[in-house]
């Protein structure tokens, strides 16, 4: 990661973005749990996702993008939208919640910095490898009863489905930063490329139970995957990553099982176990220590010395 945000009167705007995707995304797990006793298929959800954002965004991205930036934004709709959005709905179907939040959630800056190490030839500084390590811990203890539980036999699967989204998101942040998209245009390439191409494929061949859901359940998807996960979090997203980089942007995302936590024992009288609150302060520790500029730390210690 580079040290260029330190400067950048902005940063402080871009960790406040981070941090309402972060409320965003753990509203999606607690809304996903809300929501367990629907019918949906994982590509009825992937089609209420994309349809009603696509709907949205597709005048307006024929409006204002140039035809010759088209191609750019249909790369990142491969990421950022059909590659993460199908893989994450999939996973669902062979693994519960909790463990999208540990791969799903630290797989992203697990990724982003592998990636970062390899085009940077490995010079990564010490402060990012602490704060993925703490916040790999702390997501482990807070998933550690499902995690670790009698599983299923095809758990694993759903596993690496969270991981494959969570390199798609991965891949998605860094392009956009690479290219300098501006984050509302590159939201509204996503969703319109995204509808563009999975609608017809979903309503042709893919299997759907949306009829028989209630119009509540169907409403309540469409809004939340629609507009506040595909377009809001996404383009929150993507300034974060425009305004104090990929590799720290990413690591806030780790606190989105503990914020999710924290929302089930308030809203769905979940139990918080003592190994839950551990890991929930582990992360927190290791995602405020990878969102501080490089050497920040450094700083705060020499000030509290004196």
């Amino acid at each position: 990661m580079t040290s260029s945000h330190t400067s950048n009167p902005d940063a402080g705007k871009g960790l406040l973005a981070a941090l309402i995707v972060v409320l965003f995304w753990s509203g999606f797990n607690i809304v996903s749990r809300l929501g367990a006793t629907a019918t949906f298929t994982p590509f009825d959800i992937a089609a209420m996702r994309f349809g009603v954002s696509g709907a949205i965004a597709l005048p307006l991205f024929l409006r204002f993008v140039p035809r010759q930036d088209w191609p750019r934004h249909a790369v990142l709709a491969l990421f950022g939208g059909l590659g993460y959005g199908i893989m994450v709905y999939s996973g669902f179907a062979f693994a519960p919640s909790a463990h999208a939040g540990v791969f799903v959630n630290g797989g992203i800056p697990f990724w982003t910095v592998i990636i970062m190490a390899v085009m940077t030839q490995f010079r990564i500084p010490r402060q990012t490898v602490i704060a993925l390590l703490l916040s790999s811990c702390g997501l482990l203890l807070i998933g550690f009863q499902s995690l670790f539980a009698s599983a299923r036999g095809e758990q694993w699967i759903g596993d690496l489905l969270f991981l494959g989204a969570a390199l798609c998101w991965a891949i998605f942040g860094l392009l956009m930063r690479r290219w300098q998209i501006r984050p509302q245009l590159g939201i509204l390439g996503i969703a319109s490329f995204s509808a563009l191409a999975y609608l017809p494929v979903y309503v042709l061949w893919l299997p759907a139970a949306i009829g028989d859901a209630s119009w509540g359940a169907i409403t309540l998807q469409c809004v939340y995957q629609g507009i506040i996960a595909a377009l809001l979090a996404g383009g929150l997203y993507s300034y974060a990553v425009q305004k104090v980089g990929a590799g720290e942007a990413s690591m806030m995302l780790a606190l989105v099982p503990a914020f999710s936590a924290i929302g089930g024992f308030l809203i769905l009288d979940e139990t918080l176990g003592p190994t839950s609150i551990i890991g929930i302060v582990v992360v927190s520790v290791g995602a405020l220590l990878g969102a501080l500029p490089p050497g920040a730390h450094k700083r705060m210690r020499l000030f509290s010395s004196r």
